[in-house]
């Protein structure tokens, strides 16, 4: 195998396990922002408890991303960062103010005023806006038609990440974030004998899940006129995947209907990496379409090499600390022997 291609692929890994991590979060942002009912204040508790120990680790993988494909593709990393310069910047912003007011509304949540619900509002609001924006750029990519004729990037060329797919895909992407947020608050709640906000999971998990599937549908739809080559490199190359997906998603649905929450955690999480590989065998050998391939914007051998046994030992460490943080920090809620404000985030 080519040694830029072995790169890639780690690298693809690393945007799944962001999206599945990460996305989540950024998912449980959203279902804080529509928390209602009587059980109101027991969700957003729930969801407090599920993100304090980790929400900013899962930040580790798109930072890992971001130095890969600016160490391993540097050509094709400079054509993102210019032609997609305004909807990371706003996803960034996203991310920063969601950090902030994560931990601004922990500390205010049993505070009355307008200081608490104001940091709740920035919060959901953050947690929709940068699954939105990273959905609009993984479409203008997808498209082949970020840059404009010319080949050479251009932050004022905005025509390919507002097209109707673009759009589409941006609240594709918010659907599934919430999708594998209730998937995994439905295990955080049954974990804690919750038999009611299990349900409640469960119910959300299904009916956004469905929700997640027809703007897929539509996307695809669309491609054929706003993605010719990612239609084209479907057809060719990616529709036993896409087939799978699809297959995936649908033992996702039965595992949530006969509430075998644990096996639709790990089905959810399949069907997530299914997904985006799709979209990696669809646009191959492309990183950048129809500019920039794998072979043509990727580093030196050697420097390729020499990040790849770096990747190798950081895993070494990184792994283990993980999984170490989640065993040690993710306890039922509420749990044992624990008061609530031994609980903060870290």
């Amino acid at each position: 195998m080519d040694v830029a291609l072995a790169a890639l692929i780690v690298l693809w890994w690393a945007l799944i396990t962001y999206a599945v991590l990460g996305g989540a979060d950024f998912g449980a942002g959203v279902w804080n922002l529509v928390a209602f009912g009587r059980s109101r204040q027991r969700q957003r508790e729930l969801i407090h408890h599920a993100l304090g120990p980790v929400w900013e680790a899962n930040h580790v993988w798109l930072i890992f991303l971001i130095v890969g494909l600016f160490t391993i593709f540097p050509a094709a990393f400079a054509a993102l960062s210019i032609a997609l310069f305004l909807p990371l910047t706003f996803a960034l912003i996203g991310i920063v103010l969601r950090g902030a007011a994560f931990i601004y509304r922990y500390y205010a949540t049993d505070a009355e005023g307008t200081f608490a619900s104001s940091w709740e509002t920035v919060f959901s609001v953050a947690s929709l806006l940068t699954p939105f924006t990273l959905g609009l750029s993984a479409a203008a990519v997808a498209s082949g038609k970020l840059l404009p004729a010319s080949g050479k990037p251009d932050a004022t060329y905005m025509a390919s990440w507002l097209s109707p797919f673009a759009l589409v895909i941006g609240l594709m992407a918010i659907a599934l974030c919430s999708t594998l947020a209730a998937v995994y608050l439905a295990v955080e709640a049954s974990s804690a004998h919750d038999d009611e906000l299990a349900g409640f999971y469960r119910n959300s998990a299904l009916i956004v899940g469905a929700i997640t599937a027809v703007l897929g549908a539509l996307g695809l739809a669309l491609s054929t006129v706003y993605a010719p080559l990612l239609w084209n490199g479907m057809l060719t190359r990616a529709w036993p995947v896409v087939i799978a997906t699809m297959l995936i998603g649908l033992g996702t649905a039965a595992a949530l209907f006969f509430r075998r929450y644990r096996i639709a955690r790990v089905v959810i999480i399949t069907e997530a990496a299914f997904l985006l590989s799709s979209w990696g065998l669809s646009q191959y050998p492309y990183i950048l379409p129809p500019h920039y391939t794998i072979d043509g914007s990727s580093n030196e051998a050697y420097v390729i090499e020499v990040a790849l046994i770096c990747v190798l030992a950081g895993m070494v460490l990184l792994v283990p600390s993980l999984y170490y943080l989640f065993s040690v920090f993710k306890l039922p809620y509420p749990a044992p022997g624990i008061r609530r404000e031994d609980k903060k985030p870290v």
